[in-house]
């Protein structure tokens, strides 16, 4: 049974940081595309950042580039998501998910198979 368990979110001011993290059991995390999205309020869920196998493939939203950066260690079967310069419309819950449907694209959400349960980010101006 495949289970993915986010931590790391909470409060901060805006310009902080924090760094999420996603332990994965069930299945290997270097070999399939493990992604974070993220969901606010009133708003649709929305990729942010996803990587495959120790970085050989990765992409960034727009609106992330350059203040988040995605990562992984295989040895603790685990996905992390370190975010800098974080901004009051960075507050959402975070989500972590893994393994892409056949044909799939790591920026849908709805072609990612397993999902955690979220973890709330909220940043205040």
């Amino acid at each position: 049974q495949v289970q993915l368990v986010e931590s790391g979110g909470g409060s901060v001011q805006a310009g902080g940081s924090l760094r999420l993290s996603c332990a994965a059991s069930g299945h290997t995390i270097s070999d399939r595309w493990m992604g974070w999205f993220r969901q606010a309020p009133g708003k649709e869920r929305e990729g942010v950042a996803c990587i495959y196998s120790y970085g050989y493939g990765t992409w960034n939203a727009d609106s992330v580039k350059g203040r988040f950066t995605i990562s992984q260690d295989s040895a603790k079967n685990t996905v992390y998501l370190q975010m800098n310069s974080l901004k009051p419309e960075d507050t959402a819950i975070y989500y972590c998910a893994s393994e892409i449907t056949s044909g799939g694209s790591c920026r849908r959400p709805s072609d990612f198979r397993y999902w955690g349960q979220g973890t709330q980010v909220t940043v205040s101006s």
